[in-house]
């Protein structure tokens, strides 16, 4: 499938020509100057466009993340904005900032990692600047084509741009992990509209856990409707979780019925991930749930029913009683 988009209308895209050299933005997601895993997956991507990367950092705590930013192998120059106003990533401010570094700095291409930040985002970006954002993508065949799951990802559509300005999100869990390296890149000042900010950060009720976050645990254990309730779902998957050092997620159908919190749901409408190891238990494997997992290197499920859709893409499966074998399998895992 091919999309091409839309004939550009005069605006400020105008501005930038389009046989220019190719050169990427990547912007920084951090949160009180810790950087977001998925920087190292967005630097990955950049680095296949080829051309030089610039990274955008923007906050209170911008010098000092910039200076890690700078260590990260592929970056030529990093861009710092400090100003509190961005300190929360509240896509209203944070918007105007990154149009006009664009403008300004000439850049063909715009990355930043699929999550909620870059979401809410690049699509005011998009407004702005009035070129086709292109989201989710998987892969990139050329400077100007890219693949993107779509259809619960069942189906993969070539989307080919004709934009000057191909502003990007990417699905992490389908990139490697950039090296951190030991590079030196330049640090200036980054263009900052400084706009009177037009969002207010009041307050925000977090869940804590010692456990990986479930974004980019490179092990999972999902609980689903098969547990029966919130006491079976405590009972077994936790324990499992932690024998191993995993992190907690659960299908659609589980948290619908107040088995577990909807930060841990797995799916099209949650989050998708791509562990090394991920395992299934009482999950039936509904399409929207495999669109969240069905990516992991080894897909391990728990359930009695040996007709179930989760089997067509797991690697193990054990047909049995989640309600006998995972207490063993804690046990196990636990000596």
């Amino acid at each position: 499938m091919i999309f091409t988009s839309s004939v550009l209308r005069p605006t400020l895209a105008r501005s930038v020509r389009l046989n220019r050299l190719l050169s990427t933005l990547t912007i920084i997601e951090h949160t009180g100057g810790v950087l977001a895993p998925s920087n190292l997956n967005t630097l990955s991507a950049a680095k296949q466009l080829g051309g030089p990367i610039t990274a955008l950092v923007a906050g209170s705590q911008a010098s000092k993340v910039a200076s890690e930013v700078a260590k990260f192998d592929g970056v030529e120059k990093v861009l710092v904005a400090n100003n509190e106003a961005y300190d929360r990533g509240l896509a209203e401010n944070f918007s105007d900032l990154v149009a006009e570094n664009i403008t300004k700095g000439g850049f063909s291409h715009v990355l930043v990692s699929g999550s909620a930040f870059g979401k809410n985002v690049l699509p005011r970006v998009s407004a702005t600047l009035d070129v086709q954002p292109i989201n989710d993508i998987t892969k990139i065949e050329s400077e100007d084509t890219f693949v993107r799951p779509i259809y619960a990802g069942n189906v993969l559509a070539t989307v080919k741009s004709t934009d000057p300005i191909k502003l990007i999100t990417i699905r992490s869990s389908a990139f490697e992990v950039g090296s951190t390296g030991a590079g030196a890149a330049a640090i200036e000042d980054a263009a900052d509209p400084k706009s009177a900010p037009t969002s207010e950060w009041i307050s925000e009720n977090l869940t804590k856990s010692e456990r990986p976050d479930l974004g980019s645990a490179t092990k999972v254990v999902s609980g689903g409707r098969g547990l029966k309730d919130k006491e079976n779902f405590d009972k077994l998957i936790f324990p499992l979780a932690d024998s191993i050092g995993a992190a907690v997620g659960a299908s659609r159908a589980a948290v619908d019925s107040g088995f577990a919190d909807n930060s841990l749901q797995v799916g099209q409408t949650g989050k998708v991930v791509a562990p090394d190891l991920y395992i299934a238990v009482g999950i039936s494997g509904a399409i929207q749930h495999l669109a969240g997992m069905k990516d992991s290197k080894t897909i391990v499920a728990i359930n009695k029913d040996s007709e179930a859709p989760i089997f067509q893409v797991a690697d193990f499966g054990l047909v049995d009683d989640l309600f006998d074998a995972v207490p063993k399998l804690t046990e196990q895992f636990k000596k």
